[in-house]
């Protein structure tokens, strides 16, 4: 049976879908920008944007051909084929690959390099994140013929739980490790020194932007109208509110994990929200948004690893929690559709994790080693607007004429 070919109806869908992941772009942005101190916010909106830009040159030329082996070095005539579908799945994939250094980003933030963070980002979106979206979702390597073969069913992944989002994450944890913890934020008597968010109202606009986006994240994810579920959005939705009211109640009303919640339910069920019962994506959210909370302040206050947006809980580990979720409330016996194997999940999802803490070590590894990835310490004092950018992001006090 031949594959259907899409229509101009086709191309306006998953166009849809990538200009509202584009759109969460900017919800990273202000999720970051309201997190980090005063004395960042700038860096952090013209680093989201800048990755972004870097994302799409280097998908473009490279990374959507190492992950699906097609190029657009073609003529025009060609690409404007089917209403130029070919052109705009590739601007909603690349909206994925570029979420990459966007997750990062808020792991490394306050303290990071700008130069050196762009160029990493190349390298990842070039080939350490499009390497095992080839894997995962174009049978590269036959990993996934071999999992069908083995276990009945081949690894699932709809929409990226474990792809994007565990990916970002698992690469982001090595960054935040060799780049140190912020200075003072922990001290040599042995206390925690706090850095609150600078703004709870933007960190919750980005957070809201976020949720409205995922909703073309997961359901255009489908890629053809024809395959358009309804049930990826009601399972996107009954997770966001799972993990908003899991993260309330162990969060213990604390706004800033009350904003996260929706985002760790969100980031679990992409896998499997094409096959869950909406009922298990409740589940899955509410462990999302409890993990994400526990983690969180594991990592901060006992492991003192000082990942500043907490991008290792809720993307590295409610991405695995998710890719592992679809092989269990996938399954007809926990209300699910089907075609799911809790064996290839856990292989696919421990395939996924491996790869990007290697991606992750080496790339940022080597740029420490060999350019360094950190700012010195007068820098940082100051801040990354004044010290990068020149300018802050509100004047210290008005002019008088």
């Amino acid at each position: 049976m031949n594959a259907p070919i899409p229509g101009a109806a086709d191309a306006l869908f998953i166009l849809l879908g990538a200009i509202m992941v584009l759109a969460m772009h900017a919800g990273f942005a202000f999720l970051e920008l309201g997190t980090v101190r005063k004395k960042n916010q700038v860096n952090a909106l013209v680093k989201i944007l800048v990755d972004f830009s870097v994302s799409t040159v280097v998908y473009f030329l490279v990374g959507y051909g190492v992950a699906y082996g097609s190029g657009f070095l073609v003529s025009a005539t060609e690409l404007a084929q089917n209403s130029g579908y070919n052109l705009v799945k590739f601007f909603f994939l690349l909206t994925f690959a570029a979420a990459i250094p966007a997750i990062i980003s808020g792991g490394i933030a306050e303290r990071a390099r700008f130069y050196p963070q762009l160029l990493a980002t190349a390298v990842i979106v070039g080939f350490i994140y499009p390497f095992f979206e080839g894997i995962a979702w174009n049978q590269h390597f036959g990993f996934q013929a071999w999992l069908k073969a083995q276990y009945g069913e081949e690894f699932r992944d709809f929409a990226g739980s474990v792809v994007v989002h565990a990916v970002g994450g698992w690469v982001a944890l090595p960054a935040v490790l060799w780049l140190g913890a912020r200075s003072n934020r922990y001290r040599k008597d042995g206390a925690v020194s706090a850095h609150p968010p600078s703004s709870i109202p933007f960190l919750a606009l980005g957070a809201w932007i976020l949720i409205v986006g995922w909703f073309g994240f997961n359901v255009m994810s489908a890629q053809m109208l024809e395959k358009m579920s309804g049930l990826v959005a009601v399972n996107s939705l009954m997770a966001m509110v799972g993990g908003t009211l899991a993260a309330l109640v162990v969060g213990k009303n604390d706004p800033g994990f009350v904003h996260n919640g929706p985002l760790a339910g969100l980031v679990a069920v992409c896998a499997g929200s094409d096959i869950m019962h909406p009922l298990g994506a409740l589940v899955v959210g509410v462990v999302a948004g409890a993990l994400f909370v526990f983690m969180f302040t594991t990592t901060q206050n006992r492991w003192r690893i000082d990942d500043v947006l907490g991008v290792w809980p809720l993307h590295g580990l409610c991405g695995t929690w998710g890719g592992l979720a679809a092989g269990l409330f996938g399954l007809p016996e926990l209300g699910g559709l089907g075609g799911v194997s809790p064996m290839s999940q856990l292989l696919g999802t421990l395939l996924g994790v491996g790869w990007a803490v290697l991606g992750g070590t080496v790339v940022y590894g080597a740029i420490h080693f060999a350019m360094g990835l950190r700012m010195d310490q007068e820098e940082e004092f100051e801040g990354a607007d004044l010290s990068i950018h020149k300018i802050s992001s509100s004047p210290d006090r008005e002019v008088s004429w």
